[in-house]
């Protein structure tokens, strides 16, 4: 009776002390806002959520695929940072937010991606939108097939700057995965993100980001107002090797979508961090190979393996190797010979491929003999 009811208080106080070592975490902060989304940048996982699918218009957010598009065709060769677009009428016409081009100007590839990505330029956006695709219908058609293979499946773009059109429509959480593919994808022309101000003409507009100015962490994305869409703000920042990306969508100011967005960062940063599990080509163990001339091989993950976790949850991380079986050679390095699952107190936060680390060449007849040999003895005993 003595033994039972000491390992039943034995059971409570770990359980109570197991449960006292768990990171504490708060509700996410309620904004005043139409949508909003905070996820890892590293790992894509989402830390807060409010109406991420809501379809919404995107107003000068649009820009960002603009931009997007336009570093995918620079790095492609296609077009050159000092090519000369010419400047069209329907361009120098467009209201809204201006680089304050003129017709028939000729201006580089790469002060026009500036005037959209730091001014929020319409005539530098249908410019650039003309001299990739030959007209802006065209390039919107583009900026569609470039969301789907992004995965934004309910975005629709009309049109390169975010003009109000019917059918021009996004959701929070589509345009986190754009922001995440601009800073991934294209990192040298990200940096443009963060350039607090652009002088054209003689002309010197400041950065509509607020957040370049008021917190060091961040640097960038986009602004975008209309009437409809209210103010808006993508942001990403970095602190302590964790960086997050915001979506704030239709508060009532240029003041609230700063404040908004300072909060939701504030929060992620304070209650979680990105976790490196493993460094690309990290060797986990050595696995025996059959019919090779090696007898054994490491196994490792081709890629850096990171998780996002509550802040100062290592310890509840577990990773498992699962090797598919039998390797038998002839390997190449980098061949698929597994898996590994990263959990976080029972839920799998992580799931990729296990790797052959170097390759294994096929052994002679006789050492292949041999090996087959060894395998089936070794199956008696099995």
């Amino acid at each position: 009776m003595f033994k039972r009811l000491f390992a039943c208080l034995l059971l409570i106080v770990s359980t109570s002390v197991a449960q006292a070592d768990k990171p504490l975490i708060p509700a996410p902060p309620q904004l005043a806002a139409t949508a909003y989304l905070l996820i890892d940048a590293h790992t894509g996982q989402v830390l807060v959520e409010h109406d991420a699918d809501k379809q919404i218009p995107p107003a000068s957010l649009t820009k960002m695929m603009t931009s997007y598009i336009v570093s995918e065709e620079l790095e492609k060769g296609a077009i050159k940072e000092q090519d000369m677009v010419n400047i069209s009428e329907k361009a120098w016409r467009k209201g809204g937010s201006k680089m304050f081009v003129k017709v028939g100007d000729k201006v580089p590839v790469i002060d026009l991606l500036r005037g959209v990505i730091v001014q929020s330029g319409n005539d530098a956006s249908i410019a650039l939108a003309e001299y990739v695709s030959g007209s802006e219908e065209v390039f919107a058609e583009v900026m569609n097939q470039q969301a789907q293979l992004l995965g934004m499946q309910d975005t629709h773009f009309v049109n390169a700057t975010g003009w109000p059109a019917e059918g021009h429509v996004t959701t929070a959480r589509d345009l986190g995965k754009l922001a995440r593919a601009l800073i991934q994808d294209h990192p040298d022309h990200y940096a443009l993100y963060s350039e607090k101000y652009f002088r054209f003409n003689g002309i010197n507009q400041p950065n509509r980001n607020r957040l370049l100015w008021r917190d060091p962490a961040v640097d960038g994305i986009k602004t975008g107002h209309t009437e409809e869409a209210g103010f808006c703000l993508v942001a990403s920042a970095v602190k302590r090797g964790m960086r997050l990306i915001s979506v704030i969508v239709g508060t009532d100011s240029d003041e609230k979508r700063a404040a908004e967005t300072q909060k939701l960062l504030a929060y992620g940063f304070r209650y979680y961090q990105t976790h490196k599990v493993y460094g690309s080509n990290d060797v986990l163990q050595t696995e025996r190979v059959w019919g090779g001339k090696a007898d054994a091989v490491g196994v490792a993950v081709k890629n850096d393996v990171f998780v996002t976790i509550p802040r100062g949850g290592e310890e509840s991380i577990k990773a498992d190797l699962i090797i598919d079986g039998e390797l038998k050679a002839p390997l190449a390095k980098g061949q698929q010979v597994g898996k590994v699952v990263v959990t976080l107190d029972g839920q799998t936060v992580a799931d990729v491929p296990a790797v052959v680390a170097e390759d294994v060449e096929e052994a002679g007849f006789f050492k292949r003999l041999w090996d087959s040999i060894k395998r089936f003895v070794m199956g008696f005993f099995e």
